[in-house]
């Protein structure tokens, strides 16, 4: 009788660690969804992108399951300017499309039509830094795990061929993505292969001068003012990614305790910096650019690839002046868009057009960058250059240039002064998996400023009286719900007035006025 009773027990108590921990595991369920805005809502959306066309190429997930999808992974964003709406849905649309199954597991594409020049699985590497920053939102990390195995160990062990083919500030990536999801294990686990891949970046592009050299198109930007697709020339962009890659690698290993490893990539970060202030500075354009392989000198053209130094937040303070021209409409700012290069200089868009040059037409790749970096100017450095209105207005009309015989659209590039894409009839322009959108509205716009540490930091750049509402909900951030709430007098989503920043439904920081903030995760 004893034993049947001890049975009983053991079984009842089994039971009650199993309803326990069912329960625990519905409540954990239960955090994983939007606090505010329900997803539904913006199902519309989905139904007119897939009404739109007929699909050239469909690949993981085609079009009839990309709302579901959606709802499984992405943020939910609402505003009251419906474009910027529509096209933050738009572009989670198409970034879907660029999700490749393979035998090794998920990929992203850049172009959905096979290219020449791609390497296996059609991969070419120019834009994984966008992919990588993009996809850090997703809330199922199985894509950008699997595709950045594959080009770091997809070859038998080892990195695709192409995966230097291409200029790339995969590494600052791959760290800004753990600051996102805070996956220790994986990102230390690629830290070998990192530190291998820079490495041989030394061995082939570093020059005797401490410099990086590569060829414009080696660098994505063919047809350029300031050099040539057989130039070796010291170039902004290729440095400061290398600066980037270099900080990515320095944190990584001092959190994996490689102290020596770390202080020796904080001293080839700090060298990089010193030579590019040093030699890629003019002090007669206040510019950085590109120094010329042959005679040393400057090419004496401000192009838009001088802004990405700011991109790793690696320039001096003294050296914002540059972005005094970014807000000039004879220099940088046209009617739709950045251009990649001066307007007042001889040469702009003296190339033709239709072999991809970067000689002034703008480019989402450039637009992107460049954007990021301007977040990371107003918010790490003190400045009188641009302001949050400038950012909103750049941001503004990347959004208008989204579009092509008024559907939504993203391409390669296109003119400046009529926003029509130069490549729009093309079917290897259509969906171009070339720059990052949502990141910027994540983390410039609505100011979610990612981080190593339990601290939330959020500083929104939507200028004061531009908009009296929005709200980011469903951000898996550091493995839990974030959302954040702007209602300026709390009749919107009634949970208070002003700027409210929310955890797991828990309100952690709060602003009667749009302005940095910061909480505890």
């Amino acid at each position: 009788m004893n034993q049947e009773v001890s049975m009983t027990g053991r079984v009842m108590k089994s039971l009650c660690f199993f309803v326990f921990f069912l329960l625990l595991s519905q409540s954990s369920l239960s955090q994983q969804k939007p606090f505010v805005l329900k997803a539904d809502q913006f199902k519309h959306y989905v139904d007119y992108f897939n009404t739109m066309e007929t699909p050239n190429i469909e690949q993981a997930i085609p079009n009839a399951q990309a709302w579901n999808w959606m709802k499984q992974n992405v943020p939910l964003f609402e505003c009251p300017q419906q474009n910027f709406e529509e096209m933050f849905y738009f572009r989670w649309w198409t970034l879907r499309k660029h999700i490749k199954k393979t035998e090794k597991g998920f990929v992203f594409t850049e172009f959905l039509v096979q290219r020449s020049y791609a390497d296996k699985y059609n991969l070419i590497a120019s834009a994984l830094g966008h992919h990588v920053y993009e996809s850090r939102w997703l809330h199922d990390k199985t894509y950008m795990d699997n595709n950045l195995n594959i080009w770091y160990r997809g070859n038998e062990g080892k990195p695709l061929k192409k995966l230097r083919f291409y200029s790339s500030w995969s590494m600052d990536a791959i760290y800004n993505r753990y600051l996102v999801n805070n996956d220790k294990q994986f990102v230390l686990g690629l830290l070998p292969d990192l530190i291998e891949d820079y490495k041989n970046w030394e061995l082939e592009k570093k020059s005797a001068s401490g410099l990086f050299w590569q060829y414009d198109v080696r660098d994505a930007m063919e047809e350029t003012i300031s050099g040539g697709r057989k130039e070796k020339n010291a170039r902004p962009s290729i440095n400061a990614y290398m600066y980037g890659n270099a900080i990515a690698i320095a944190n990584l290993a001092k959190m994996n305790g490689n102290t020596d490893v770390a202080q020796l990539y904080y001293k080839k970060a700090d060298s990089i910096k010193q030579l590019v202030q040093a030699k890629l500075w003019s002090s007669k354009d206040n510019f950085f650019e590109v120094l010329k392989e042959h005679g040393d000198t400057l090419a004496h053209v401000k192009e838009e690839i001088g802004f990405i130094p700011w991109y790793f937040n690696m320039p001096d303070s003294n050296y914002n002046v540059a972005w005094k021209y970014l807000v000039d409409p004879k220099t940088f700012s046209a009617p739709f868009g950045i251009t990649t290069a001066d307007r007042s200089h001889p040469q702009f868009r003296t190339h033709g057009t239709g072999t991809c040059e970067w000689d002034g037409a703008v480019w989402p790749f450039a637009t992107s960058q460049t954007l990021t970096a301007m977040a990371n100017l107003l918010n790490n450095y003190n400045q009188n250059y641009v302001a949050d209105s400038n950012y909103f207005k750049q941001l503004q009309t990347y959004v208008e240039s989204m579009y092509y015989r008024g559907r939504p659209y993203v391409g390669e590039y296109l003119d400046e002064k009529t926003g029509y894409w130069l490549m729009g009839d093309a079917e290897r322009s259509r969906y171009y998996n070339h720059s990052t959108f949502n990141d910027l509205v994540i983390t410039g716009l609505l100011g979610l400023r990612p981080r190593g540490d339990d601290t939330i930091e959020v500083n929104p750049l939507v200028p004061a009286n531009k908009w009296k509402w929005f709200c980011l909900d469903n951000v898996l951030y550091h493995g839990k719900i974030v959302t954040i709430i702007w209602d300026e007098d709390g009749t919107k989503y009634k949970k208070g007035k002003g700027l409210t920043v929310w955890v797991n439904g828990k309100k952690v920081a709060s602003s009667p006025v749009l302005q940095k903030i910061t909480g505890k995760l």
